[in-house]
């Protein structure tokens, strides 16, 4: 079992000379939780994780691990990794290509393979790994690489872990199953897991908690769910994917468009706002003997201009009365064909209103 520590990070300020990457950033990571710092290349992602393992030197700010100041700026404590009880996986693996994928395992074992012996070899056990333990890292997949680097960083019990990017050199179907399996690992064990990742979807699988990364900040902090359903901002609704947007002014609370009223409470009257739209908010109108809720804005007529199925749900295109421009992903096939006029609902909860 993993030895249970938190990660703490207090105030972190960072800059390359004059380019200023992190500005003071705080992020708590509890043992048992998985953390995701998802955003943008270049917001200051992976120089954070740097930082938090000791690859970075700290200028600013404080590191904590447990009860441990292993980091603090302005020329204070700055303990090396190896003294850190850190794991740590690279976004390219960073196995070593002369050991086998047995001794990459147990590479970061004090005592050899001591007591950990047994669970080196179940884990390779466990991820199908037991026939390659004797063969070198270049006759494995990209998969197999990337459960060699999570084992090898688990085996020492580290009591935080680092994963930047792990999956991005994965192929989507690959991807799933991976990370999949690799969450699973982290929570039996315990261990605190701070993760970067640029992909939304990841980053909702794995986190228990997503901070979303920008311009160096931290601009929003809550569960998946809080954030895709209650994004802060125009710039946090978009990570999650294209939206559809509509341009209204706010009178006596709400917004009307051609799609039907928005709820705009706390806006001046005559605020110009962006309407944003998540594709999958869009749904063909189901009619049923229920009385309609007047929080939810009727259907409305939009002639269907293309069809694509994409699997599990086809996107669709379609012009408003105005000529209007709306994409949706409708789930499973959409049946419809280009020119038909088609009654879609509206789903509130995935539209947002934002000053313009």
């Amino acid at each position: 079992m993993t030895s249970q520590n938190s990660l703490h990070l207090n105030n972190v300020s960072h800059a390359f000379g004059p380019h200023t990457v992190l500005r003071g950033v705080s992020i708590f990571v509890a043992p048992g939780e998985t953390v995701c710092l998802l955003g943008p290349s270049g917001c200051g992602k992976t120089t954070l994780l740097r930082i938090a393992a000791g690859l970075e030197t700290l200028q600013s700010g404080q590191v904590t691990i447990g009860s441990r100041l292993v980091g603090q700026g302005h020329g204070g404590i700055g303990l090396p990794p190896e003294a850190r009880n850190i794991g740590f996986v690279f976004q390219d693996y960073a196995l070593f290509p002369h050991l086998t994928i047995r001794d990459n395992v147990a590479f970061g074992l004090r005592d050899g393979t001591g007591g950990r012996g047994r669970w080196v070899e179940d884990e390779l056990a466990r991820f199908g790994l037991s026939g390659q333990a004797d063969k070198y890292p270049h006759a494995l997949s990209g998969g197999q690489q990337q459960r060699v680097a999570l084992l090898r960083a688990l085996a020492p019990e580290p009591g935080v872990m680092l994963l930047d990017e792990p999956f991005s050199n994965l192929d989507a179907t690959l991807r799933i199953q991976v990370r999949a399996d690799t969450l699973g690992l982290l929570k039996e064990t315990g261990v605190a897991t701070l993760m970067v990742t640029h992909d939304p979807e990841e980053a909702m699988f794995m986190a228990d908690r997503l901070l979303v990364m920008n311009d160096s900040r931290i601009l929003q902090a809550g569960t998946p769910l809080d954030i895709y359903f209650r994004p802060a901002s125009s710039f946090v609704a978009s990570l999650f994917g294209p939206l559809n947007r509509i341009e209204a002014v706010v009178q006596g609370g709400r917004a009307d468009t051609f799609l039907g009223p928005f709820a705009a409470a706390g806006f001046a009257d005559g605020t110009p706002v962006d309407i944003q739209i998540r594709p999958e908010a869009l749904a063909p109108f189901a009619t049923d003997a229920s009385a309609p809720d007047p929080a939810v804005p009727a259907p409305v007529p939009l002639t269907v201009i293309e069809v694509h199925p994409i699997g599990r749900a086809s996107f669709v295109r379609f012009v408003g009365p105005g000529g209007e421009r709306l994409d949706a992903r409708v789930p499973g096939v959409f049946r419809a064909r280009p020119g038909t006029v088609v009654e879609m609902a509206v789903d509130p909860a995935r539209s947002f209103v934002f000053a313009r």
